[in-house]
């Protein structure tokens, strides 16, 4: 077999693969947790932090660092990626309410068309 060879043989994985693709070009570095605090995001919206960590078994310290990231400033004066926006939750001082920002909404919609046209 050619080691070169690049013919698809999974059309659904290729797909996948390219909805991955369009995450790494917001940044290269982004690892899978963060990858996974956006989608948990994009599919619950206005969702507290708290329960986001939960369901991805994940500390309150890791959830703070990858919404930061995701957010509107990352850790080391470093510009967040603005995908989701971070917000006091008004019932309750002590949580915050994550939520997909316009930015995130047009990675959404880019995601859908990848996988799902």
């Amino acid at each position: 077999m050619d080691p070169l060879r690049s013919q698809c043989t999974d059309a659904q994985m290729e797909r996948l693969l390219k909805a991955m693709d369009l995450l790494r070009i917001l940044d290269r570095e982004m690892p899978a947790q963060v990858t996974s605090c956006f989608l948990y995001v994009a599919s619950h919206k206005n969702c507290h932090k708290q329960a986001m960590e939960e369901y991805l078994d994940i500390s309150a310290a890791s959830g703070s660092r990858n919404t930061d990231w995701l957010g509107k400033h990352h850790r080391l004066g470093k510009p967040g990626l603005e995908l989701i926006q971070k917000e006091q939750d008004p019932t309750n001082r002590r949580r915050a309410v994550l939520n997909l920002t316009d930015r995130g909404q047009r990675v959404v919609k880019q995601l859908r068309s990848i996988l799902y046209d």
